[in-house]
């Protein structure tokens, strides 16, 4: 069988993100002292840390080996946003690359050449996106009422959504000089 590196690249994308991920979440943790949040913080990085590792394991699976991504999702996010600084930035940061993250893997998921085992860790990574958006968001509401910054909150997201869209259309035209089509592309069933 031989292994597509265009997929083994693809896979290692996914896996840099989510290790990313889960290093934003232990930055969290190291500034977030309520123990609701903890508790959840953690269960969210324990779902980082087994989303890396299936996605490891699917390029494992493939004969292949995880390729290091210098210019992966978060990396070219972080660039573009610089080091967040408070709570509310680190909080907006996350709800932005889980939205991204849900969108994503919905968007390949819907592709209907994806091979039944990649469908499989798509769906699962999908349904924990899910519950991270919406406990993430709940808790960057009541960060910035509680520090009166629901504006600020409001701004932040807006300019993290913009450089989401210039990281993610740069991406996709990367996607597309590889396989001729991005993943995010809704499929032509005709």
């Amino acid at each position: 069988m031989s292994v597509d590196p265009r997929m083994v690249h693809l896979y290692s994308y996914y896996r840099d993100a989510e290790l990313r991920g889960a290093t934003l979440l232990l930055k969290l943790i190291m500034r977030v002292e309520d123990s609701e949040a903890q508790v959840k913080l953690s269960r969210h990085l324990a779902d980082e840390t087994r989303h890396a590792w299936l996605w490891t394991k699917k390029i494992a699976d493939m004969g292949a080996a995880p390729v290091r991504v210098l210019d992966g999702y978060q990396t070219r996010l972080g660039q573009g946003i610089g080091i967040p600084k408070t709570l509310v930035d680190l909080f907006a940061l996350t709800v932005v690359v889980e939205e991204r993250a849900q969108r994503r893997y919905l968007e390949h998921a819907r592709r209907p050449d994806v091979e039944p085992d990649t469908l499989e860790i798509l769906h699962e990574v999908t349904k924990d996106e899910k519950w991270h958006i919406g406990w993430i968001k709940n808790k960057l509401k009541e960060l910035a009422a509680a520090n009166g910054g629901e504006e600020k909150m409001v701004a932040t997201l807006g300019r993290y959504r913009e450089i989401d869209q210039r990281v993610v259309a740069d991406l996709i035209a990367k996607e597309r000089e590889a396989f001729g089509f991005s993943f995010s592309d809704v499929p032509d069933l005709n």
